[in-house]
């Protein structure tokens, strides 16, 4: 196997290896409070300690996990406060950007129509983590439309962030299905310039999710 070969190996095992980790962590599948090891989780999942570590260090980047001195990772804890500040900051970076694309103008909305069909997909297969996956590179693609790196950064990390208690119950899928119309009205929207309507169904995507989140990471029945 040659360099790049491995290089790319190296890059498959390290997004294996943190797209797990993140699903278990924001899902509460691994609880707060939680020390996670690199010799036991190399050991679990039988790859090697360097992607391993590379993803720890990058959820640590995220604030999902703390670093403890010769201990490992400790899975960090999220206040209902904290959440409803990630919706509140979610909220009003992605409105801008929408508000961005639709001012501009959207010609070519072929790779986000795609990127909505396999949202749509993932949810008729009941795959919560391809549903993830891909409605993280559905939101990703849209808001690079926006031409500004440092808010795709900042929505990016905000999005990785959160605590999505409750995605894979009942209500959960609910809001799953609901979504999925929701992706391609907002292609539409931006596509034909109508900002205010963008705008409003933005935040509405946004926040249908934060009673959710917020009843389970509280322990509750959703309202």
């Amino acid at each position: 196997m040659d360099a790049t070969s491995t290089h790319t190996e190296a890059g498959k095992l390290r997004e294996q290896t943190l797209r797990r980790l993140r699903w278990d962590i924001v899902t509460g599948r691994i609880a707060p409070g939680t020390m996670l090891s690199v010799p036991a989780l190399s050991a679990e999942t039988g790859m090697s300690t360097t992607p391993v570590r590379e993803a720890l260090l990058t959820l640590e980047r995220d604030g999902l996990v703390a670093p403890l001195r010769n201990r490992g990772f400790r899975v960090e804890a999220m206040s209902v406060a904290a959440l409803q500040n990630l919706f509140s900051l979610r909220e009003l970076l992605e409105v801008h950007a929408i508000v961005a694309i639709a001012r501009k103008g959207l010609q070519d909305t072929a790779e986000l129509v795609a990127l909505a069909d396999a949202v749509g997909e993932a949810v008729d297969r009941e795959d919560v983590t391809a549903y993830l996956v891909t409605d993280r590179a559905f939101h990703t693609a849209l808001v690079t439309r926006a031409d500004n790196p440092m808010l795709t950064k900042l929505v990016l990390q905000l999005r990785d962030g959160m605590r999505l208690y409750g995605i894979d119950s009942p209500e959960g899928r609910q809001r799953q299905r609901d979504s999925v119309g929701e992706h391609y009205r907002l292609v539409e929207l931006v596509q034909h310039g109508q900002a205010d309507a963008a705008a409003a169904l933005m935040s509405h995507h946004i926040l249908s999710w934060k009673p959710l989140f917020s009843a389970a990471l509280e322990g509750r029945t959703p309202s």
